[in-house]
């Protein structure tokens, strides 16, 4: 009657559960997705909402915060609604911590967004920690859970997702991390499967790249950001042949350099091999022109020099609006004091 989907907030009567059930059974239903039931029209499916470049700003760091990780994000790999974004990097690299901070800058922000998390495979006390910081929605599979789980909890959020984005809705799902998810996929291809390169088995892939793909900005109103975590530099052939397939699927890109963890750098950013894809339509021309110019200065030096430099600047500087406003003042600076 109401055509439900799968990731429908369904609400209304349930009756006592009795002693042989499962669950407790729903009489009747009396809202959908927040709207009362009898006023659900027809509606539209997300497969065809028309998808475009990000186009508006997912704006993070402010004066107030000042913080380092989001002004290096605003300003060299900025994120728009319906972004496809990944972050890159090796373990104990600060994944998690920047995906903690971008969590709670939308939170802070962003209060009109609808906001998800999603822990994969992970540790109990990071789903705690997160749950208790992040508040909200916070779904999980912790590692363990079977194979099974991960995958469930990670379709239920995508369908969840579509649906709100199907309202109009902008929704951001914050993921840790696609390795992992491909890795569930893989353990639960049958034993008949063709093995590739790697350990994978062949077309093993497809759901995950299906849920990372999902990202989009619609046309008609609404959005999907996704921002996932990817891991390298793990000792595992794996996991390098998902990175590899994943790679060039996002439309915006945050490398963590394991050079700069291990010398104890945070934010250990790569300002060299991180980007957006027309990152000129989420950009100031003024902004555009300054990191055009930091790129060119960093890429003749090593990753510690570039960012320990770019980073001393913005330490002096109380946004990104100030950094680019004394940018060029800086250099003349430098440039004379070095003759």
């Amino acid at each position: 009657r109401f055509r439900l989907r799968d990731g429908d907030y369904v609400e209304g009567k349930t009756r006592p559960q009795r002693e042989n059930d499962r669950y407790a059974a729903m009489l009747y239903i009396t809202r959908i997705n927040g709207v009362e039931a009898e006023e659900v029209g027809e509606r539209k499916d997300f497969d065809e909402l028309t998808p475009i470049y990000p186009d508006r700003k997912l704006q993070l760091s402010s004066a107030v915060e000042n913080d380092m990780v989001l002004r290096l994000i605003d300003m060299f790999a900025p994120i728009g609604y319906g972004q496809r974004a990944m972050i890159v990097a090796a373990p104990k690299a600060g994944k998690t911590t920047i995906l903690k901070k971008i969590a709670l800058a939308i939170r802070r922000q962003h209060p009109d967004i609808h906001l998800m998390m999603l822990l994969v495979d992970e540790r109990p006390e990071e789903v705690t920690d997160l749950k208790e910081t992040i508040g909200g929605d916070v779904l999980h599979s912790t590692f363990d859970e079977p194979a099974e789980s991960h995958v469930r909890v990670s379709e239920l959020v995508l369908e969840r997702a579509m649906r709100l984005v199907e309202q109009g809705k902008d929704v951001v799902v914050l993921m840790d991390s696609l390795t992992r998810l491909s890795r569930a996929y893989n353990t639960l291809a049958p034993s008949s499967a063709r093995v590739m390169s790697g350990g994978l088995a062949a077309g093993v892939l497809n759901k995950p790249k299906r849920f990372f793909g999902a990202a989009r900005n619609i046309r008609e109103g609404g959005s999907l950001t996704i921002i996932a975590t990817a891991l390298v530099s793990t000792g595992s052939r794996m996991d390098e042949v998902i990175f590899e397939e994943f790679k060039g699927t996002g439309n915006m890109e945050l490398t963590l350099d394991r050079g700069l963890s291990e010398m104890r750098v945070f934010p250990a950013v790569s300002i060299a091999r991180s980007g957006t894809r027309h990152d000129e339509l989420l950009l100031t021309p003024e902004e555009l022109q300054v990191t055009n110019k930091v790129r060119a200065l960093v890429s003749g030096s090593s990753e510690q020099d570039g960012i320990s430099l770019i980073l001393s600047m913005m330490e002096k500087t109380k946004d990104n609006e100030d950094f680019v406003a004394r940018y060029d003042d800086w250099i003349a600076l430098m440039k004379g004091g070095s003759r």
